[in-house]
């Protein structure tokens, strides 16, 4: 054949596959992917609203009853999750007691608020809102001494105490990981976190000739604070214990095995605390719980 004629049937066949042909094997054509809904926002709480939210404790009660794991762990959040999903799966046993009489702590951020529910015995809750429901975060967190109560209506706190209260967290980690006292942080006599404290220093020598490292870090989430008064809040957090326990060089089994807990345990211990601007940093609820 001529190659002026081949030349012309090229031709040809390119113009066939740009008008109707077949695409080249080298052309990707992209697929636009369908818009997803925006996530809709947290809601800013009321009185109104925290009553049925606090209702999750009636719902937590009967999955727990049912030992229904897949609900108990679709009904809690932040600490609660792993909390309530380890008894449950773990031990098939734990039921908390069902709480109620609440009075609630409304702050000005939407998505979350606390309560002290007064019987049977007073206990803190934080609830948060979560994927388009509400769910419990943190308790119960059985009170220390006298339980707080909550502010008047609008009351706010001072702007230099609510960014104290945010570094709560970091005050909490620094006074665990600093024995020393280096950095300042101080808790008075009797409060839980120099007890705390003194079961970490000590746990090591307890389990001799085993080996224990205990880490101690925040749970992920910032402080949730809640003001009292102008110079008080109340602030909730978490922080986590992880222990890593090894038997003494030439054995293989361990000696002092932790109680409740595997070679490589994890603990969470859930705080409420009041930080007042003339009296410091209190720790007036404490929680804690193995989480695997």
């Amino acid at each position: 054949m001529p190659l002026r004629l081949l030349a012309l049937l090229a031709g040809l066949s390119v113009l066939a596959a740009g008008c109707g042909g077949t695409t080249p094997a080298d052309v990707v054509v992209a697929e636009r992917e369908p818009p997803t809904a925006p996530a809709s926002p947290p809601p800013r709480v009321d009185a109104t609203t925290a009553e049925p939210a606090f209702g999750v404790l009636t719902e937590l009660d009967e999955a727990w009853e049912q030992r229904d794991c897949i609900g108990i762990a679709d009904l809690t959040a932040w600490a609660e999750k792993p909390l309530g999903g380890r008894a449950c799966e773990g031990t098939r046993n734990g039921r908390p007691a069902l709480h109620s009489d609440p009075v609630f702590f409304l702050p000005d951020e939407p998505g979350w608020f606390a309560a002290l529910a007064r019987k049977p015995s007073p206990a803190y809750f934080v609830f948060v809102f979560e994927d388009g429901r509400w769910r419990l975060g943190a308790g119960p967190i059985p009170a220390r001494g006298e339980p707080v109560r909550p502010g008047d209506a609008g009351v706010t706190a001072d702007p230099d105490l609510v960014t104290e209260a945010a570094l709560v967290p970091q005050r909490h980690l620094t006074f665990l990981t600093d024995p020393a006292g280096v950095n300042g942080v101080r808790f008075p006599a009797g409060d839980p976190m120099r007890g705390l404290l003194d079961e970490i220093l000590a746990r090591p020598a307890q389990v001799r000739p085993d080996r224990l490292d205990i880490d101690v870090e925040l749970v992920d989430g910032p402080a949730r604070a809640v003001a009292l008064s102008a110079d008080s809040m109340l602030v909730f957090d978490v922080v986590r214990l992880t222990y890593r326990q090894r038997p003494q060089a030439g054995r293989t089994a361990l000696r002092h095995p932790l109680e409740g807990l595997s070679p490589e345990g994890t603990e969470l211990v859930e705080l409420a605390s009041v930080l007042s601007a003339t009296k410091g940093l209190t720790t007036v609820g404490t929680r804690r719980g193995i989480a695997d």
